[in-house]
C-alpha cells in the first residue's frame, strides 16, 4: 500500500483494524481500490482543470463553445459506464474492465499532449487530435468508473453497516487524487505571468505538460491495481471479487439470476429512445445556431437515462421489493442531476470567472485560475474521515438521517454556496473583481454538500441494487451524473460577459455594454474584432430570461439546487417506505 501523506496513513491504520467477527474497520482491499481510484482521479481531474482554458486560449474556441464541449465530454464520460457495466456483468468482469479502462484513458491523455504540442503549427490537426483524445478518454472512463465503484460494495457482506463509511473513505481517495491532479497539472500547464505593466500573459505552450502528467498518473494507477488485486481485493471469506462472471441460479429467491428483457421490451425501448432523442433535439434547437453537441449529444444522454430506466423495470424477474428499490434509485438520481448541473460549473463558468473577474492574489501568491477549484478537493480530504465517523456514531445512537435526507441537505448547502457568491458579485459592475476568498468560501459549502450527497448515493446504489444489476445500476447512477453534466454545459454557456471582456473591448474603443444593450451600433470593423476576440454581442438567454450580469447568472443555480433539495426532503418519507428496510 502506498502511504502518500498523513491522511493516507490514518486510512491505512483503519484498514489494519479489520476483524471479521466484529466487523470493525475495513478490509485491505479498500486501500487498493482507494489508491487505484486516487491515481485515476488525478488523471481525470487534472485534465479537467485545464480543458476549458486549453480550448479557449490554445484552440481559439469561444467560452460558451468550450462550456458546451466540457459538458458533452463529462456527460459522455458518465454515459459510457452503462456499457462498461454491462460488459463487466456479462463478459469481462470488473478486474479486466478496470485495467482496460485505465490503459485506454492513459492513451487519451497522451493524445491531448500531442494536440497541445501541435496547435501552433497546424490548428486543424490539433483540433482533430483533441476530439480523438476526448473520445478515447470517454471510452476508457466507461470501462473504469462503474467497475471500481461496484467492487467496493463487493468487499462487504450484504447488509454490512460499514458500507456508508467505506464509500466515504473511497470518496476521499477520489478527492486525494483530484487534489493532486488539480495541483500538479495546473502548476505545470496553467502558467500565467504578470508583465511589467501589470497585464497578465498566459503561456499557451505549457498546457501539454499538464496533460502529460495526467497520462503518467493513469499508467501508475493501473499498474498498482494489476500488482495488488489478487492479494488484497477479496471478499470477506477470502475469495477474489470482480472476476469473469459466472451466471448461476438464484439463492433463496433473492436477486434472481437471469436478466430477462423480452423482445417486445427491447423494441419498445429502442422506439422510445429514438422518439425522446427527437423530442430533446427539438427542444434544444436554436435558429441560426449550429452546435452538434447541444443538439444531438445532450439529447442522446437525456434519452438514454429515461430509456434504460424503463428497460430495467421491464425485467420480468424483478420482485416487487426489488422493483420498488430500483424506483427509489431513479427518483434520487433525478434530483442528483440538479446537484451536478450546478456543482460542475467549477470546470467551466467558475473557471472563466476565476480567470477573467477575480483577484487571485492570496497571501502574496497569484493563484492559477484552474487551481482555485482545488479548494473542493482539499476540503474533502480534511472532512471525509470526520464525516465517515459522524455517520457511524449517529448510526450507533440510532440518530443517523436516512440517505435521501442526507442528499437533500447536500443540495441545500450547494444552494447556500451559490447564494453567498451571488451577493458578492451583485455590485461589481462591469470592471470590478471578486476576491478569491469568496470562491473558496463557496467551495467549502459545496464540499460539505458533496459529502452529504455523492458518497451516500454510491452507498445507496450498492444497498438497493439487485446483484445481477450491480454494475449496470452503478452505471445508471453515473448516468444521472451524465445528465447533470450535460445540463451543466448548457448552464455554463449562458455566462454573461465578464470584466475582462469589457476592459479588452474598451481598449479598442468599443462600448461593449452599449453594444449588448443595443444602445450603440458597432462598426463593421468593430464587429469583426469582437468576433475574432470571441466576445459575444448579445446577452445570453436561459428559459426565456435574459442573463445580463453575474448576479442573475448565479441565482439560476441558487434556485435549481435549493428547490430540488426542498422537494427531495419533503418526499423522503415516501421513499423510505419504498426502500423496504434499507436506510
Amino acid at each position: 500500500m502506498l502511504i502518500l501523506n498523513p491522511q493516507l496513513k490514518n486510512m491505512a491504520e483503519i484498514l489494519e483494524q479489520q476483524s471479521p467477527q466484529g466487523r470493525k474497520g475495513h478490509p485491505k482491499g479498500l486501500g487498493v481500490l482507494f489508491t487505484t481510484e486516487m491515481w485515476e482521479r488525478f488523471n481525470f481531474y487534472g485534465m479537467r482543470a485545464l480543458l476549458t482554458l486549453f480550448l479557449v486560449n490554445a484552440l481559439a474556441y469561444k467560452e460558451s463553445e468550450a462550456s458546451i464541449i466540457y459538458g458533452g465530454f463529462l456527460g459522455l464520460s458518465y454515459l459510457t459506464p452503462m456499457l462498461g457495466g454491462f460488459i463487466a456483468d456479462r463478459y469481462l468482469g470488473n478486474r479486466l474492465c478496470i485495467m482496460l479502462g485505465g490503459l485506454t484513458m492513459a492513451i487519451g491523455q497522451f493524445l491531448l499532449f500531442s494536440s497541445a504540442s501541435t496547435f501552433d503549427g497546424n490548428m486543424e490537426l490539433s483540433k482533430t487530435i483533441m476530439w480523438s483524445a476526448l473520445l478515447v478518454i470517454i471510452i476508457g472512463n466507461g470501462f473504469f468508473k462503474p467497475n471500481i465503484s461496484s467492487m467496493v460494495g463487493q468487499l462487504y457482506p450484504k447488509g454490512d453497516n460499514r458500507l456508508d463509511s467505506a464509500f466515504t473513505i473511497f470518496y476521499m481517495g477520489i478527492n486525494v487524487g483530484a487534489f493532486l491532479g488539480m495541483t500538479i497539472c495546473p502548476l505545470l500547464g496553467d502558467v500565467v505571468t504578470t508583465q511589467a505593466d501589470g497585464t497578465q500573459m498566459r503561456n499557451v505552450f505549457a498546457f501539454k505538460w499538464g496533460f502529460l502528467a495526467a497520462g503518467i498518473a493513469m499508467l501508475l494507477g493501473t499498474l498498482i491495481f494489476y500488482l495488488l488485486k489478487d492479494k488484497y481485493v477479496v471478499s470477506a471469506d477470502g475469495k477474489p471479487v470482480g472476476g469473469i462472471p459466472v451466471h448461476t441460479a438464484s439463492v433463496n429467491g433473492e436477486d434472481s439470476s437471469e436478466v430477462k428483457f423480452s423482445k417486445k421490451a427491447i423494441t419498445t425501448a429502442l422506439i422510445s429512445f429514438a422518439g425522446m432523442v427527437a423530442l430533446f433535439h427539438f427542444l434544444a434547437f436554436e435558429e441560426g445556431v449550429s452546435n452538434w453537441i447541444s443538439h444531438w449529444v445532450y439529447p442522446v444522454i437525456y434519452a438514454s437515462g429515461i430509456t434504460l430506466a424503463g428497460l430495467i423495470l421491464s425485467d420480468s424477474s424483478l420482485t416487487k421489493i426489488e422493483r420498488d428499490r430500483v424506483i427509489v434509485m431513479y427518483f434520487v438520481a433525478f434530483f442528483v442531476i440538479f446537484f451536478w448541473a450546478c456543482f460542475e460549473q467549477a470546470g467551466s463558468s467558475l473557471t472563466f470567472i476565476a480567470n477573467n473577474q477575480t483577484d487571485r492574489n492570496l497571501f502574496g501568491w497569484e493563484m492559477p485560475p484552474s487551481f482555485i477549484q482545488n479548494a473542493n478537493s482539499l476540503f474533502i480530504i480534511i472532512f471525509a474521515i470526520p464525516f465517515s465517523i459522524l455517520w457511524m456514531k449517529l448510526s450507533e445512537r440510532k440518530m443517523e438521517p436516512m440517505s435521501t435526507v442526507k442528499q437533500s441537505i447536500g443540495l441545500i448547502l450547494l444552494s447556500i454556496g451559490f447564494l453567498i457568491i451571488a451577493f458578492q458579485v451583485k455590485d461589481l459592475g462591469t470592471t470590478g473583481k471578486l476576491g478569491v476568498i469568496w470562491l473558496i468560501v463557496m467551495y467549502f459549502f459545496h464540499t460539505i454538500g458533496e459529502l452529504c450527497l455523492s458518497p451516500i448515493g454510491l452507498s445507496l446504489v450498492a444497498k438497493l441494487a439487485p446483484k445481477k444489476f450491480a454494475s449496470l445500476l452503478m452505471g445508471v447512477w453515473f448516468l444521472a451524473n451524465a445528465a447533470g453534466y450535460a445540463l451543466a454545459g448548457t448552464l455554463g454557456s449562458v455566462l454573461p460577459p465578464t470584466s475582462e471582456h469589457y476592459i479588452t473591448a474598451e481598449k479598442e474603443g468599443i462600448d461593449l455594454q452599449g453594444v449588448l444593450e443595443k444602445t450603440v451600433t458597432p462598426t463593421p470593423e468593430q464587429l469583426e474584432w469582437l468576433e475574432t476576440s470571441k466576445i459575444s454581442i448579445e446577452y445570453p438567454n436561459f428559459a426565456g430570461f435574459t442573463i445580463t450580469n453575474l448576479f442573475e447568472f448565479f441565482m439560476i443555480f441558487v434556485t435549481l439546487s435549493g428547490v430540488a433539495g426542498v422537494i427531495l426532503f419533503l418526499i423522503s418519507g415516501w421513499l423510505k417506505k419504498m426502500m423496504h428496510g434499507v436506510k
